[in-house]
């Protein structure tokens, strides 16, 4: 039914854990979805070998080395066995309620994401524990928070949808593509829907120590600058704040007002240099 696609980091110290319970979290969905891992870096493919999953170890990289999600995308078109995709990032741990939010969603064309749960998680989960995930809503209770509607972490498309997949050359792991995503989806007038009500993820919280540009809660230098050039600067970035569909236990509906009234003005010029004049100075 899903084929699910990331470029996880170096298994090294904390992300080493992050990314096993990741992928765990994944293996453990129903009915069960095909996994594949993008890159050559260290623990890749003896990962993907302990788990039974696809490996696909050619990607484009930048210069200094760093994944191209572009290439990913492109070649889990080619590979992947079904017609739907997920792509989300190597910290993000997925629940059940996952496989029922996609079945919700009817239209031919659409992308969907949503805000994830911030959480402190510094040990491997018991998945053979069959209360693991209650386990875990409990922590998202107790200590979660609920990220910023401006940082999307995974999104779910149909495999043929070129129009919005059609990206430039933007570098995993840097600011701005999924914002300059859901413009383009907005702009092309195919649907974007807000999964925040019905799908629960969990973001593992760490540092940014991977890039020798890591500050805390982002990574700067030369390729975030690439990637916001890429985009087109701010004028071109949306956030899950602009999505024209909310999904919800029922079904897909339009956001409630007042937020309707500014996603219809997503594409208003006027309004648009004003947002990219406050993000400018954020």
């Amino acid at each position: 039914m899903i084929t699910i696609f990331t470029i996880p980091k170096p298994f090294r110290g904390d992300i080493n854990i992050i990314q096993r319970n990741a992928i765990k979290s994944w293996t453990k969905l129903s009915p069960k979805c095909e996994v594949i891992l993008f890159g050559d870096d260290e623990g890749v493919v003896e990962a993907a070998k302990e788990f039974n999953i696809l490996h696909i170890p050619n990607i484009e990289k930048t210069e200094l080395g760093t994944p191209l999600l572009s290439s990913a995308i492109n070649l889990a078109q080619k590979s992947a066995r079904n017609e739907i995709l997920l792509y989300l990032n190597a910290d993000i741990i997925l629940m059940s309620d996952l496989i029922l939010a996609i079945q919700k969603v009817k239209n031919q064309n659409f992308l969907m994401s949503g805000q994830r749960w911030d959480v402190d998680i510094n040990q491997e989960i018991d998945f053979d524990n069959p209360d693991w995930e209650d386990k875990l809503r409990e922590r998202i209770r107790e200590t979660g928070k609920l990220h910023k509607p401006t940082g999307m972490d995974y999104f779910v498309f149909p495999r043929n949808l070129p129009e919005i997949l059609r990206m430039p050359a933007f570098v995993i792991g840097r600011p701005g593509w999924d914002n300059w995503l859901i413009y383009r989806t907005r702009a092309l007038k195919i649907p974007m829907i807000d999964a925040t009500k019905t799908i629960t993820i969990i973001h593992q919280n760490h540092d940014y120590s991977h890039s020798p540009y890591g500050k805390k809660g982002k990574v700067v230098g030369p390729e975030t600058q690439k990637n916001l050039k890429l985009a087109d600067g701010f004028f071109y970035m949306c956030s899950l704040r602009d999505a024209d569909w909310v999904l919800t236990n029922d079904g897909l509906k339009r956001p409630p007002y007042p937020r309707r009234i500014f996603a219809k003005l997503t594409l208003f010029y006027p309004w648009r240099q004003l947002l990219s004049i406050k993000r400018k100075l954020l």
